[in-house]
């Protein structure tokens, strides 16, 4: 017998070449190849009279081969078998292109099973080359439900179905990691059977039961490995903070926070206390004021003689942050430092002996916290911003730097709370679910291109009213098949043609980020009239006095991201207002589009945009910490998410330690899934 873990190249036929073929849909070991599921199936089962084929729907039909098959060669390249076939209902012409050997397989005057679909409306049907079988031949292609593969240039489904058939043949599937008793409590197949089912289903109704088990034991492997990272986590000790009295923090703010952000104050307190290190994710929309949150743990950790270390993804918004929390710092009597990649090197040199020598109670910076260089004294409190755009090993880098140390992550990103779950699963949540007084609503329009001159005038409007305005691009460069309005061209346009006389800078991706930082910071300064950009601007820093947001072919973007990018206006005092154009007029783009009119709710935007298209707009990257799920889709199998998480945290807190068989496939089943630096085993 051939173990899983052996290399497809075992089976016969599978060299290395095509191995290489296989590797492309990430098949290297004869488990990736039995756990390769099918997209669909077609339904083969089902025998029908040749007057009952229907054009351009493929069927099976039982026929006689009425005259031998006779080969005509047309040209090069190009020969052409005919043959004729009838049963008791009518007559049917078959045609074979550069199929001679194929063909030559039917006998005159034998029965076989055929599928095809029939094309032509005139002088009778024709089928261009269909499969067949004989009728004392085993169902392959024919009279069974069909798995239908995922495949790559180079490999068919037929070839498919033999290669896994024969792994099967060779080698166990993998073992059952689900509980008998678990398996009978959410009516769930055991796993040989629906191993079985999966690739060679009897029914269309055990293909999906198959389906079913093999979703919900991928959720159950996936957050049965964040309950056991949960439950690591909650045997470490760490010395508990005994200062937790926040008078005089928040009599150091000029506002009254919210009741959100007192309730999130409350949660991280807790954590603090609890003599195990927190692991806190702080989720709300832009402005909902995630900072001050943070602000009141870095606060805790400096009076109880721990420092605190605030890590973004950019030099802009780590300059942001450093503003506003200094003044508030330095009314509390607590030392601020900054610390980013483009200081000199005495002036990072300043800071970093500064933290060595314990003199910073809280730091602020990008990556350059990352450094061999950075030491901290006393390190206790590590708070990451954007947490989606840091990798777990950045994460844990900045962590290890102390002892003891306490996580705090913030996102700006809404995330429906199943997909929290698991973006964010060995995490604590906390939400953000109300704005500060007097944060602007932004009022937001979908207009087509024959508003253009009135768009084009309010801008100007905007301008001279001494505001900014931001025009979002979806692409850098033009590209004519695509049809997107690319950022560098109409940057030109509007600098050359339509605004001669305003400042227009151009923003994206392609650029250095030395050049992307001053771009966006001489933005900020109010040096330039309108930025013209891509997503880069996405997630970024605040300009008060920009008052307005367009977003060119809106329907590129999904809602979130769409959601993400108004969210750089509204943040002054003047009222602002955001535009998405589209030249689709396709009625369900419409619709989506026009859900984010209605509403600036980033929790509802988030919940309609998981709806219409999956998570992808939420994880963006494997950094996130997302699994690659084979076959379960966050998007349309919520409920057996729901249930599967449900069964794994009942399992871990009841079985969790048991040396059983099925806890020991399951633990080997969470090593293989989050070998590959998901947060839950970092």
């Amino acid at each position: 017998m051939a173990q899983l873990s052996d290399p497809i190249t075992v089976l016969p036929g599978v060299g290395e070449k095509r191995a290489k073929l296989y590797a492309q849909l990430g098949i290297y070991t004869l488990r990736d190849l039995i756990c390769h599921f099918p997209r669909g199936y077609e339904d083969r089962t089902r025998i029908v009279p040749i007057s009952a084929l229907i054009p351009d729907q493929p069927a099976c039909f039982r026929a006689t081969v009425m005259t031998p098959p006779r080969t005509s060669h047309i040209r090069k390249g190009l020969d052409i078998t005919k043959v004729q076939v009838a049963d008791s209902s009518a007559r049917l012409n078959l045609t074979f292109f550069n199929q001679k050997f194929t063909a030559g397989q039917l006998v005159y005057g034998k029965e076989y099973i055929f599928y095809g679909a029939v094309t032509g409306d005139f002088i009778g049907y024709n089928m261009p080359s269909p499969v067949f079988e004989s009728l004392d031949s085993p169902p392959v292609v024919t009279r069974r439900i069909l798995p239908i593969y995922p495949l790559t240039a180079g490999l068919n489904n037929a070839g498919m179905i033999r290669t896994i058939s024969l792994a099967r043949e060779l080698c166990p599937d993998p073992p059952e990691i689900l509980p008998e008793d678990l398996r009978r409590e959410y009516r769930i197949l055991p796993a040989a059977r629906a191993y079985q089912a999966i690739h060679a289903p009897a029914s269309m109704e055990e293909a999906a039961m198959a389906k079913r088990r093999l979703i919900f034991e991928e959720f159950f492997v996936f957050s049965a490995g964040l309950a056991l990272a949960r439950a690591t986590r909650e045997t470490r000790q760490v010395a508990p903070y005994e200062k937790v009295e926040l008078s005089a923090f928040r009599a150091a703010l000029p506002f009254r926070l919210t009741g959100a952000q007192e309730r999130a104050i409350r949660d991280l307190t807790r954590d603090l206390t609890r003599g195990i290190p927190m692991n806190r994710l702080i989720q709300g929309d832009v402005g909902s004021g995630k900072t001050m949150v943070a602000a009141a743990a870095a606060y805790l950790a400096a009076v109880n003689g721990r420092q605190a270390a605030l890590m973004a993804p950019t030099e802009i918004l780590a300059e942001q942050h450093f503003s506003s929390l200094r003044p508030l710092f330095d009314r509390l009597g607590l030392r601020t430092a900054l610390l980013t990649g483009s200081m000199t090197p005495k002036e990072k040199r300043g800071v970093r002996e500064a933290l060595a020598a314990g003199e910073t109670d809280l730091v602020i910076g990008t990556h350059a916290l990352l450094s061999e260089a950075t030491a901290f004294q006393n390190l206790g409190l590590v708070i990451t911003d954007e947490q989606h755009r840091f990798g777990v090993a950045q994460r844990s880098a900045l962590s290890e730097k102390g002892r003891e140390v306490h996580l705090l992550v913030m996102s700006a990103t809404p995330i429906p709370r199943t997909l929290a779950l698991l973006m964010y699963g060995d995490l604590e949540v906390s939400v953000l679910d109300e704005l500060p007084p007097g944060r602007q609503q932004v009022d937001t329009f979908l207009v087509g291109e024959s508003m253009r001159a009135r768009i084009n005038a309010f801008i100007r409007k905007q301008v001279q009213e001494g505001h900014q305005c931001f025009v979002v691009c979806p692409a850098v460069e033009e590209n004519q098949e695509l049809g997107m309005k690319a950022a560098t061209a109409w940057a030109q346009t509007l600098g050359q043609t339509v605004f001669p006389d305003l400042r227009i800078a151009l923003l994206h991706g392609q650029l250095k980020g030395a050049e992307k930082e001053r771009i966006m910071a001489s933005f900020a300064r109010g040096e330039a009239d309108v930025l013209v950009a891509t997503t880069v601007i996405e997630v970024g820093v605040d300009v008060p006095n920009a008052t307005l947001m367009v977003i060119e072919d809106a329907d590129r973007f999904g809602l979130s991201q769409l959601h993400q990018l108004r969210g750089r206006v509204g943040r002054g005092g003047a009222k602002s207002y955001c535009i998405l154009t589209t030249h689709n007029r396709a009625p369900e783009t419409l619709a989506r589009l026009k859900a984010l009119c209605a509403t600036n709710d980033g929790f509802r935007i988030a919940e309609e945009d998981l709806k219409l298209r999956g998570p992808g707009d939420f994880f963006g990257s494997r950094q996130s910490g997302m699994p690659a799920f084979r076959v379960a889709s966050v998007s349309t199998d919520l409920e057996t998410l729901q249930q599967a998480q449900q069964a794994a945290a009942g399992w871990i807190d009841a079985h969790g330690q048991e040396d059983t068989p099925e806890a020991a496939a399951l633990r080997e089943r969470i090593g293989e899934l989050f070998a590959h630096g998901s947060p839950a085993m970092n």
